[in-house]
């Protein structure tokens, strides 16, 4: 069964089957057994990715399909994000190294965890993006940025291998009654909030629309909200929402 403890890899809609292949291959090289797929562009199962695993079979066997990458990554609780070029949000942004030392921490603090894994051709969407805790960029020559995906798989892992489980647990992850929210959890928490938005007309017009969402999905994003701190917000959107339909003789 693969380990709670080590992240998850999330492929985006992945075109090439070698690709998948020989990701599994770099997963397992390093201890990675977790592969979860969001519409892949080919068939699955696919002969292409089984044949060029060179032995990481019970990876793809145990790949999981979804058709949405929120639906990918419900269950989770910390995302990083890979991306070669720089977003307008405001997000950290961590080298291999870096990424690998706070997943570990993220699984010492009992969080489930995961890596976003963009198209071969384009990378990650910003709506992928903008579910992310934080970005992870590989330094590379300016002349020849290029990296396959598969290469890039073998790089995290890597580094995460080589980071171990030594890392220590934030302080402010361990607080007693909480826990860190689910990324299933977050996204009811936009929807909620979206919708109330929406209806007073706040997130107008149309064609700004999907930047501000973006936006004020990222504010809540750095927060690192907890399952307690998201309960409350969706019973002040709750309050604010029954305030304002209230009539004077209400009050």
């Amino acid at each position: 069964m693969p380990g709670s403890d080590r992240p998850v890899v999330v492929l985006v809609e992945p075109q090439l089957g070698e690709n998948i292949g020989a990701a599994a291959r770099a997963m397992l090289n390093f201890g990675l057994d977790e592969m979860r797929l969001v519409s892949p562009r080919d068939d699955w199962p696919n002969h292409q990715a089984i044949n060029t695993s060179s032995g990481a079979e019970r990876v793809l066997e145990a790949a999981t399909l979804y058709n949405a990458t929120e639906d990918a990554v419900a269950d989770l609780n910390y995302i990083v994000a890979t991306t070669a070029r720089l977003r307008d949000m405001v997000k950290p942004v961590l080298t291999p190294r870096e990424a690998a030392a706070t997943l570990h921490r993220a699984a010492a603090a009992g969080e489930r965890a995961g890596i976003l894994f963009g198209r071969e051709r384009s990378g990650l969407h910003n709506d992928d993006i903008a579910r992310a805790d934080a970005l992870l960029t590989v330094p590379v020559n300016p002349e020849h940025t290029s990296i396959n995906l598969a290469q890039t798989v073998l790089l995290i892992g890597y580094e995460w291998y080589l980071a171990g489980s030594a890392a220590e647990v934030p302080a402010e992850l361990t607080r007693k009654g909480s826990q860190p929210a689910s990324k299933e959890e977050i996204q009811y928490l936009f929807e909620h909030l979206e919708s109330e938005l929406d209806s007073c007309g706040f997130l107008h017009p149309p064609e700004k629309r999907p930047r501000m969402v973006r936006n004020i999905r990222n504010i809540f994003t750095r927060a690192r909200l907890t399952d307690q701190e998201v309960r409350t917000l969706r019973g002040i959107i709750v309050g604010l929402v029954r305030g304002r339909n209230s009539g004077p003789d209400d009050v």
